[in-house]
């Protein structure tokens, strides 16, 4: 288990990623790419991306990279700098300016607890070498161009869906609202905010520092944190994938003028009506049943009666927090809204 503990400072300086993260996203991918996870809703992005780094690298230039990134257990912290939460190019200008201790002290942990040796580059690179974190930082730009540009839009749409639940989970009950809403993966009480199937036990006093939360599409069902307790606290959790990374209509078409847009409104009430079209507008942006209904003017009942056939349509995800049932638009509905 992992047990964090907060002050009324560390609560008060507890925030939400900006945006997703690309690098934690490229590094949590990896682990996924790796393992032996059956997940149907990810097949088709593991046999993507497998055929896509045969065909477009050569043999042994990702070698380095996946041994830094074992499907299970241990990466190195260095990987995912706090810096990334401003774009994959700050991100991988940090890793180039890791500290040599921090470098040896990561892969001297890697090491020991890696059931294969590390390839010899490892070496160099625990030294410092400039020309191996050169080749590492290129290495994960050439990786990010195959398995997490062409899935952007996706990964982003399900991020974005979780902040707007966090947001009103933050506007409903403060921080201490913002962090209950994080069951079931993990329990809020009394200033611990605690991960129960954490492969370890584990304390992290924040001491002030408060804690950054980075919502990941890549992320496993058990939220991840920094080894390192000096580094700026990262606590990373998983969100609703909203159907995976299976290819939606409309994507990857560019953006639509704004007289397509009005043209694909009216074409859309024509296909499912028109309270249903103003529905998928409404909870564009996060919303509950009852505000459904107030903001369209209609029934509890036949608010919750539209946004079920729009479930079950794929069209919006639904999610209880206690009596509340929030929607979110899935990247199909989306698209279908923005024509």
């Amino acid at each position: 288990m992992l047990r964090i503990f907060f002050s009324s400072e560390d609560i008060a300086r507890t925030r939400v990623a900006p945006a997703a993260d690309q690098v934690w996203e490229l590094v949590l991918s990896l682990h996924l790419l790796q393992g032996r996870s059956r997940d149907p809703m990810m097949a088709g992005w593991r046999r993507g991306v497998s055929g896509g780094l045969r065909r477009d690298t050569v043999p042994g230039q990702l070698r380095l990279l996946f041994a830094l990134n074992p499907p299970r257990g241990y990466f190195p912290d260095f990987l995912t700098p706090y810096h990334s939460m401003y774009g994959l190019a700050a991100g991988l200008d940090a890793v180039r300016s890791t500290p040599i201790g921090a470098l040896e002290r990561d892969l001297t942990v890697l090491a020991g607890e890696s059931p294969l040796p590390l390839p010899g580059s490892a070496s160099a690179l625990a030294r410092g070498d400039v020309e191996i974190l050169e080749h590492l930082t290129d290495s994960m730009r050439l990786y990010q161009a195959t398995a997490i540009e062409p899935y952007w839009d996706r990964i982003q749409a399900a991020v974005e869906a979780d902040r707007s639940r966090r947001a009103r989970a933050l506007l409903d009950g403060g921080t201490e609202g913002l962090l209950a809403s994080l069951r079931p993966a993990m329990r809020w009480d009394a200033g611990v905010l605690e991960v129960p199937d954490y492969p370890a036990d584990r304390e992290l006093h924040l001491d002030g520092r408060g804690l950054l939360l980075v919502p990941s599409f890549f992320c496993a069902r058990i939220p991840v944190t920094l080894l390192d307790p000096e580094l700026p606290p990262v606590l990373v959790y998983p969100v609703d994938r909203l159907g995976g990374l299976t290819p939606a209509p409309g994507e990857g078409v560019g953006p639509v003028p704004a007289t397509g847009r009005e043209e694909s409104r009216v074409a859309l009430a024509a296909l499912i009506g028109k309270t249903r079209a103003r529905v998928l507008e409404v909870v564009g942006d996060g919303c509950s049943t009852g505000e459904v209904a107030r903001r369209l003017n209609i029934s509890a009942a036949a608010a919750s009666q539209h946004t079920g056939v729009l479930r079950n349509a794929g069209l919006l995800v639904s999610h209880r927090d206690r009596n509340t049932v929030l929607h979110s638009l899935t990247p199909l509905g989306r698209a279908m809204l923005n024509g």
